[in-house]
Parts: C-alpha cells; structure tokens; sequence
C-alpha cells in the first residue's frame, strides 16, 4: 500500500481551486452537483483512508481490529505495519463517527421541530404562520408529507405582489431540486475532512443561487427576483427565523446573489471548456476525486489480498 493509503487524507485539497471558480464561473445548478459530488466521493475516500490506517496500523498490537481468524503470527507479520499512523488513525476515526452522527442528529430534530411548528398551519404547498419574526423557507418532505413552503406573515407583509411571487418560486425551487440533499451531503463531507470545507460554503451558495435563477425563469423578471431577494434580507436582519429553524432558512452571501441577478442569465452547460480557468479547475478537481478513489481502492484491495493470501478463508 504504501504512501498510496495516505493520499485521500490530503487530495482534497485539489477541490479548492474549484470551489470560487465554480461559484463564479459554472451555472448554480451545475456547480452545485459536481461539488457535492467531489465532497462526498472524497469524503468516503478519507474515511476509508481512516479505516485503512487503523487495521495496518494497530495488527501487531494486543486487541487489534482484525478478525479472530486472522490473529495468527503469520497474518500479523504480512499485514502492513505503521504503529505510529494506527495509533493517530484511531481517535481521528472516532471523531468522524462523532461529528457526523452529531450532524445527522441536528438534522433530524431540525426537522422534527420545524414540523412541530406547522402543527395547525392551513395549505398543502404553503404555510403561512402568523408570526412577527420576517422569515420564510423551505420545509422538505418527509414521511407521510409533502414539502412545504413555510412563510410568516410579517415576511409578506414586507414584499410586493411580484416580490412575493418571487419569493415562492424561489423556495419551490429549493423543493423541486432537492437542495437539502446536497447541502447535507457537504456538511457531512466538511465533519469528515476539514479540507472541505470550502465545498460546502461553495455549495451553500450555489444552491441559492441555483433557486434564484429558477425564480427568476419562473416570475420572468430577474430584477424583481434581485428586489425580493435584498428586501427580504434586510427586514430578516438582526432577527431571522426561530433558532431551530435557521438551518432551513439561510440567506447566503447576499450582495453577490443580488449583483448576479442583475447581470445576464450564466450560460447552462454541464462541463466547462477545457481551456478556461473554470475548466482548468473542474479538470483538477476531477483528478483529484478520481485519484482519491483508486488509491482508496488500491490500499482496500491490496490488504484483502494480503490477509486471504495469508489467511486461510
């Protein structure tokens, strides 16, 4: 296996070049999958690393992971060994479990209470609370229920007839494309390697960005689309949806949603041109992810060889 069981622990650095380039560069739509993909794929690849390292690292040491069947001395002997990177890999390894777990669970009474606070909220598609705080947002769906666009009436109460209608194309966009999804997907990438954490502060943005352009396909206006957007932001300043709630209802970089709503439509395409900068990065990118997964996969393979050859199975 050799240094190949290390490298998905730092080839997620190759994703930072992209993160900016996509934000500026690629359509939301296709910036925000191929990021979330790049983060999840690099993500499993770390963690595997993880693995890797612990089973290498701790064969030779009393109470090793390896299987009653492969405690011989022989089988000891011909796995890998790196005492020091076990040792490292194991509270490293249990701190991925914990944060992840961590975020899955936030995530989960998030939704619990955020459907708790629908309890009596008329409308199937939206559901307007009578509530003095400016806030509105995107419930996904769950079990036994539809998603939702929850707003409150001071919100409305703020906007004009269009800047509503923007308002809700831009939320029912956030449902129709699933960006929970992919949000949840990067925030877990983010607790699993801190390397990527600029992917999901990309992805957060683009997906934003990705509802505007959509709102703004659906109201035909793109100004009006930008108002919404600044209006809303400045009455929600300073006091913002209920704590509990706030996950499903962040603004993003503000200026910069409102600044590219006031230029042309970006272009749609699924893969930047090769000889761009935007391509030059996705192309990185790309690599990076690819590399991480055949080392993953080198290091797992060749350890299983290792442990049949020397194992009777």
């Amino acid at each position: 296996m050799g240094v190949f069981v290390f490298l998905p622990l730092v080839l997620p650095l190759t994703a930072w070049p992209i993160a900016r380039l996509a934000e500026q560069h690629l359509h939301p739509r296709t910036a925000t999958v191929l990021l979330s993909a790049a983060a999840g794929v690099l993500a499993v690849c770390s963690t595997v690393c993880l693995v890797l390292l612990m089973v290498v690292g701790t064969a030779q040491l009393p109470g090793n992971p390896l299987p009653d069947g492969w405690s011989d001395e022989e089988v000891r002997e011909a796995v890998p060994y790196d005492e020091v990177a076990g040792r490292a890999a194991i509270p490293a390894l249990l701190a991925v479990v914990a944060a992840c777990a961590r975020t899955l669970w936030a995530h989960r009474r998030v939704r619990r209470r955020a459907v708790r606070a629908l309890t009596g909220a008329r409308g199937r598609s939206v559901a307007v609370l009578p509530d003095g705080e400016p806030y509105a947002y995107a419930l996904p769906a769950g079990r036994g229920r539809r998603g939702r666009v929850v707003v409150s009436t001071a919100m409305l109460s703020c906007l004009g007839g269009e800047e509503r209608r923007a308002l809700f194309a831009h939320e029912r966009a956030h449902l129709t494309g699933r960006h929970h999804r992919f949000l949840l997907v990067v925030h877990l990438a983010a607790r699993t390697n801190p390397f990527l954490r600029p992917l999901r502060t990309a992805v957060s943005y683009t997906t934003e960005r990705w509802a505007d352009e959509e709102a703004a396909e659906a109201v035909g206006s793109r100004r009006a689309v930008a108002r919404a957007v600044g209006r809303a932001a400045l009455v929600s300043r300073g006091t913002g949806p209920a704590p509990a709630l706030a996950r499903f209802a962040a603004a993003g970089p503000v200026p910069r949603r409102v600044a590219a709503l006031l230029e042309p439509a970006p272009a749609v395409r699924s893969w930047p041109p090769v000889f761009t900068t935007a391509g030059l990065a996705a192309w990185t990118a790309a690599a990076g992810t690819t590399v991480s997964a055949l080392s993953s996969a080198n290091s797992a393979v060749t350890l299983f060889l290792v442990l049949k050859a020397a194992t009777p199975l």
